[in-house]
Order: structure tokens, then sequence, then C-alpha cells
């Protein structure tokens, strides 16, 4: 008999949840292209953001993608679509490797500017539905790039409906503001810090 009672207390709670949760819904009836940005100490920044282009190549939609720092070395991201949806998502990656590796600031702006180029170019393609741009909070952290020349763009050049995904810790608090998404990853455990290298499949 508790069991019972326990089953439809559960069940109208759901069902005055369902009618809340339904009300709700009804009032959210805008689309438009979003600035998603994923920030933060923690891993997931960039495979989280490529779960959203597999999902536009799943669904037949063109997207794209820049990476701003990452370049010389492969990944599963980029050997799959290059090698099976390179005609659906165009796939640019413009850097060289991480500052410390590189030891050319100079190259490395160059570099950052020529990938905001292709970016650009990119995001103001319509037939574009999305555009990653992989990294580029580092590239902006570092001065690189210009923070204002970027939000401005993103503010007043880019197509009503298209999304634009940034990725990279230390996301600039004026990116931030102009966002419509943001998540910040919060590191808990990794295991670098036990002595683990960076590994095919979860890495890259």
């Amino acid at each position: 008999m508790a069991d019972t009672d326990d089953f439809d207390r559960h069940n109208k709670k759901m069902a005055k949840k369902k009618l809340a949760r339904d009300k709700i819904m009804a009032s959210k009836t805008g689309q438009k292209g979003l600035v998603i940005v994923h920030t933060g100490k923690g891993k997931g920044k960039s495979s989280a953001a490529f779960g959203m282009i597999f999902r536009h190549i799943a669904w037949g939609q063109a997207c794209a993608v820049v990476q701003f720092i990452k370049g010389g070395m492969e990944s599963g991201e980029k050997k799959l679509i290059t090698g099976q949806f390179g005609d659906i998502c165009q796939f640019y990656a413009m850097g060289e490797g991480f500052t410390w590796e590189t030891q050319d600031r100079s190259r490395d702006i160059e570099m950052a500017q020529a990938a905001w180029e292709k970016a650009k170019a990119l995001i103001l393609d319509k037939n574009n539905k999305m555009v990653l741009l992989d990294e580029i909070n580092i590239a902006l952290r570092y001065d690189y790039l210009d923070i204002g020349e970027v939000v401005r763009f993103l503010s007043e050049e880019k197509p009503e409906m298209t999304h634009v995904v940034l990725t990279g810790r230390n996301a600039k608090p004026e990116l931030l503001e102009i966002a419509d998404l943001a998540t910040e990853m919060e590191l808990v455990k990794h295991p670098f810090r036990a002595g683990i290298k960076a590994q095919i499949g979860v890495e890259f």
C-alpha cells in the first residue's frame, strides 16, 4: 500500500511539474544565431563544441571549423571531418602550436590574424549555419587579436541566424558580455597531474 501511495504522489508531482514546464516552453518561441563561449580550466571545451558541429553535420547543415592554436598535430575530429564530411564542413587548422612551442610572437600574431580573416569570411557566408573558432580565446588572451574587433564583428556583422562557438580558457570579459551562452568548465581532477600524457581518443 505504501508503494502505491508513493507512486501516486510521484505521478501527481510529475504531472504538476509537466504543466509548469509546458507553460514555460510555450513562451520560448524565438530563434537566433547564438554566440557560444566555452571556457574554464577544465577539459571538454573543444569536445563539447565539436559535438555541436557533428550535430550540424548529422542534420545536413553546412558548418566550418577554424583552429587558432592547434594545427601541427593530427586530431580525431579533423581526421573524421576532412576524411568523410569535407563536403559539408570546412576545416582549417591554422595554428602552429602553443606560443611556448613556437617561441615566435610575431609569427603567432601573423597566424592568428590570418585565422581570424578566414573565420570572418566563413561566418559571413550564410550557407554556414555554425562556425567553430577553436582556441580563439588563447589568441585573444595573448593579444594576438584585438578583442574590440572580435566583439564588434560578432555584434554587428555576424548574420542573424549563424551560430558562432568560441573555445579556450580565460575568455575575455568583453566576449562573455556579448555571449548568448557561456559555459565554464571546472577542473576537478586531471590525469596529467598523475603523470598521464594526452591519449588518442581522449584528448585528440
